[in-house]
């Protein structure tokens, strides 16, 4: 072989070598633990016991939707296991739950880990091993805080802008109401609180006619209710999870108290409370709502509510289609679907961290109409719009525009 020609075999060479490694198609793979070429393992903590298991119902049908991304060839040709635990919602399981996943079964991520009191308690945990605790399922304001906490992110609407909505709502239709609250006596509880004193403003102090906390370990909330009725209050906001949001429903309806009443949207679920609370007891009740409701007629011919429905019948065909957790857990696991196809062959916790805050009006198909996932590094709240709705004895029924109530510093 000549010199010329062998100095033009290397020079041919070392193109195809810078080719191979520019090429973004073979561009290196990584990964950390919980991630390979065939496989993105995901952790999830959700009450399938305890006092809030109403909820574990989200668990479930995120468990099937995966079984349909798995079904379909996964996410970007990687199947998606998904590794869920019972904390029976108590903050000294989740905390155990939470070790178990990270230490044990080393997953990439901790999604959708369930209730302010168990989030709070993990938030600390999570972020000193850096683990992302994404999408978490609570709107409590302090899970969308990245300077202090860059690896812990929300998803739902914060409680705070919330309770600005309801505040928004009383000011303008009942200025001169008389509000009794009913509150869960924890953070997400206090969130709500604030956020309807922030936005009633000066005329909180006269129009609030009393605060009633309940705990979670309570058997009922009868007392509480009996006591709100009695403060002459003509406006209920009623702040509770699920069980004790029925509750507080069925018992204001036997001792005849018919207030304006304003329920939480966490607790607005057709199947899972207002049918165990009475459906004829439940009428003419207010909430928010940012996803589509499936007992609204409105949604019938809708597409994406026809691929829930298609998703349902294959793939969780026991679940309650009735109630908004099986809408909501649908389009939570859709998002965190978005952010792994984004973060492509780079499966590292750093990079999901930085796709979930890289959100650009994402349309996730059973969320109401104008509200779409947006997302920085300095905004981890993706969902910030809401809109009233009304419960007329069957189904929700919307009304008014689509609104923020934006968190004041």
């Amino acid at each position: 072989m000549t010199a010329t020609r062998r100095t033009l075999l290397v020079a041919v060479a070392a193109l195809a070598g810078a080719a191979l490694v520019s090429s973004p198609s073979l561009a290196q793979k990584k990964y950390d633990p919980g991630a390979s070429d065939t496989e993105i393992k995901i952790g999830n903590i959700n009450p399938y016991s305890g006092p809030a298991s109403a909820y574990g119902l989200i668990g479930k049908t995120i468990d099937a939707y995966f079984k349909k991304v798995n079904a379909e060839g996964g996410v970007n040709g990687r199947k998606v296991t998904f590794v869920s635990y019972d904390d029976g919602y108590s903050p000294p399981k989740t905390v155990e739950q939470a070790r178990k996943l990270v230490e044990s079964d080393e997953v990439l991520l901790v999604f959708q880990s369930l209730g302010t009191p168990g989030n709070t308690a993990i938030q600390k945990y999570m972020n000193g091993k850096k683990v992302p605790q994404l999408f978490v399922a609570t709107g409590a304001t302090q899970f969308g805080n990245p300077k202090e906490y860059p690896w812990t992110m929300g998803w739902q609407p914060n409680y705070q802008s919330e309770g600005r909505i309801y505040a928004k709502y009383i000011l303008d239709k009942h200025p001169n109401g008389k509000i009794g609250i009913l509150y869960q006596n924890d953070d997400y509880g206090k969130d709500y609180l604030k956020g309807m004193r922030e936005g009633l403003g000066a005329k909180a102090a006269t129009m609030i006619v009393s605060e009633l906390p309940y705990e979670v370990a309570d058997p009922t909330v009868d007392s509480q209710i009996v006591t709100l009725k009695s403060k002459g209050a003509d406006i209920f906001f009623n702040v509770a999870t699920p069980k004790f949001a029925a509750q507080a429903i069925r018992k204001a309806a036997e001792i005849g108290w018919k207030p304006v009443h304003l329920l939480n949207n966490v607790s607005n679920s057709v199947g899972s409370v207002l049918k165990p609370a009475g459906l004829e007891a439940s009428k003419g009740i207010l909430s928010t709502g940012y996803i589509k409701d499936s007992t609204d007629p409105t949604w019938k011919d809708d597409a994406g509510m026809k691929e829930w429905m298609a998703f349902m019948d294959k793939y969780f065909p026991d679940g309650d289609k009735t109630s908004s957790f099986t809408v909501y857990g649908y389009a939570v696991a859709q998002s965190l679907v978005q952010v792994l196809k984004q973060a492509g062959n780079e499966l590292t916790r750093e990079n999901v961290m930085k796709q979930a805050a890289n959100l650009k009006n994402v349309d996730i198909n059973v969320l109401l109409p104008g509200i779409k996932l947006n997302s920085g590094p300095n905004d981890y709240y993706p969902i910030e719009q809401m809109q009233m709705q009304r419960f007329t004895g069957e189904r929700w029924e919307l009304f008014g525009p689509v609104m923020s109530g934006e968190i004041g510093s």
